[in-house]
């Protein structure tokens, strides 16, 4: 009775991430159809680095459900584990490294048009930044 039940949600949540891995994929469409449409290069950054957030992390999240409850435990713990520190890792440094793109192309002389108030120039040119 109790195995059953275990068994139940073991296939519960192996469903679950594999609806993990849907939404990934929507976000990378969704993150696509952005970067084409979007007319300028932060508003097309903005679009990739969402599509490298969601497009990756909930997949990496799902496998990782999927392979704890649904693969034999030895590999199943394993790739849960490398699935899940991947996850970590690339929420942590996708937003890091284009905010260091954007930081880099704004000092290079690249804005956006029109560009209504640039506080970024101002600090600069205040002293208050490099």
């Amino acid at each position: 009775m109790v195995t059953d039940a275990l068994t139940l949600v073991g296939q519960i949540l192996g469903c679950l991430g594999l609806v993990l891995a849907l939404v990934g994929a929507v976000n990378d469409l969704i993150a696509a159809i952005g970067f084409v449409r979007f007319k300028n290069f932060f508003l097309r950054l903005h679009a990739l680095t969402v599509g490298v957030i969601g497009g990756t992390f909930y997949p990496l999240i799902g496998l990782g459900t999927y392979a704890l409850f649904c693969i034999s435990p030895p590999l199943g713990y394993y790739v849960a584990g490398v699935s899940y520190v991947t996850a970590f890792f690339v929420l942590i440094t996708a937003p890091a490294g284009s905010h260091a793109i954007a930081r880099g192309a704004h000092r290079a002389g690249y804005r956006p048009e029109p560009v209504k108030e640039d506080k970024l120039a101002k600090d600069r040119e205040e002293g208050v930044m490099e």
